[in-house]
């Protein structure tokens, strides 16, 4: 481990060197790569400085041992000593965590997918507030939300909804969040007072660039129509909806939100981008059996991943274990401390396998 660290340690100095070089701050290219590139070396240099430099503390702490002979400064020596065992170890394995592969996805934007499933009205209800949640999250995050598609009922309920999450990690959070939401409570449309299941699946997808999936213009059909349901006068009475249909997969993607056909037609292309590198991503987890094992609940969409008990007022994510007893806090947005906990899993998982293998 400590050969590679010393790799990357010359190689952010060789970045720190470039970035002051005048041809490279004339290439707008490069300069913006070495500049993501230090960005992401950062967090691990200065943990291994920092270990570095503790562990010369030990160093230092026990050679002062050996000479000293006061007993008031031999006890703060020690006290010293230990804290700094404490720190290395805790950096060890800080280190360890930063050093592990990191998907290449986790920068990017992200288009999420609602579904009502089991529970009809229900289910297309709990969508709806899923979908609020989701917002609210993202603008705890400062994260920007546009609204592909939506399908709605009209109760307040959505059958369906496709929106896009644009922001810094916005996947290396939001893809914790793939699977089977299952929501208990007595809905309010039942008179007899009866506790219901229903269940909605979200899919979280990376957005994926048009040098990720090449998609050819004569394995496409563009529609356009006049959109559906809410929105302004211009929405409702242009031909501005515009509807995608991919040969090769049977894939259909519709965007109406917009009052232009042209940013209608964008959107769906994103949208159908993002689905066909879902579809290679997905066939990849499914050759890579062990890999998908190893991580919390980004391989297997059909995978129940969570609980929403409304008359006990709590949130079960079944992958981990956890309980949370402040449902109405995460209904509003907050489920930080649930994607952090998914995290560690993952990163716990990972670690074991690559000690494992070692």
């Amino acid at each position: 481990m400590f050969d590679k660290l010393d790799d990357l340690l010359r190689r952010y100095e060789e970045i720190m060197n470039e970035l002051h070089e005048p041809d490279v701050v004339n290439d707008q290219n490069r300069f913006r790569g070495l500049m993501k590139e230090q960005s992401d070396l950062t967090p691990l240099v200065e943990a291994y400085t920092e270990y570095k430099k503790r562990r010369q503390d030990v160093e230092d702490s026990l050679a002062m041992l050996e000479e000293e002979n006061d007993g008031e400064m031999r006890e703060m020596l020690k006290d010293e000593l230990a804290a700094a065992r404490k720190r290395i170890e805790e950096l060890e394995q800080q280190m360890k965590i930063l050093l592990l592969p990191k998907d290449p996805n986790d920068d990017k934007n992200v288009v999420v997918e609602i579904r009502a499933g089991a529970g009809g009205d229900e289910s297309a209800l709990f969508a709806a507030e899923i979908y609020r949640m989701y917002v609210h999250y993202a603008e705890s995050q400062h994260w920007k939300v546009e609204t592909v598609s939506v399908d709605e009922i009209g109760i307040g309920g959505m059958k369906e909804v496709t929106f896009m999450v644009n922001g810094q990690g916005a996947y290396s959070r939001l893809k914790y969040e793939s699977g089977v939401h299952r929501v208990q409570r007595v809905p309010e449309t039942e008179s007899g007072g009866r506790i219901h299941t229903s269940t909605i699946t979200v899919a979280v997808m990376p957005e994926a660039e048009e040098v990720d999936v090449v998609i050819d213009e004569k394995d496409i059909r563009i529609d356009v129509m006049r959109a559906s349901g809410n929105g302004g006068q211009c929405v409702n009475t242009t031909d501005s909806a515009v509807r995608l249909t991919h040969y090769p997969t049977g894939i259909v993607v519709y965007s109406q939100t917009e009052k232009s056909q042209l940013q209608n037609k964008a959107k769906a292309f994103a949208l159908l981008r993002a689905k066909l590198y879902d579809m290679e991503q997905q066939k990849a987890h499914d050759a890579e059996a062990q890999l998908r094992r190893s991580q919390v609940g980004t391989g297997d969409r059909s995978e129940k991943i969570r609980t929403y008990n409304f008359p006990q007022g709590r949130v079960t994510d079944h992958r981990i274990g956890l309980t949370l007893y402040k449902l109405d806090k995460v209904m509003n947005g907050d489920i930080q401390e649930i994607i952090d906990a998914c995290i560690a899993a993952d990163q716990a998982a990972k670690l074991s396998k690559m000690n494992e293998s070692a």
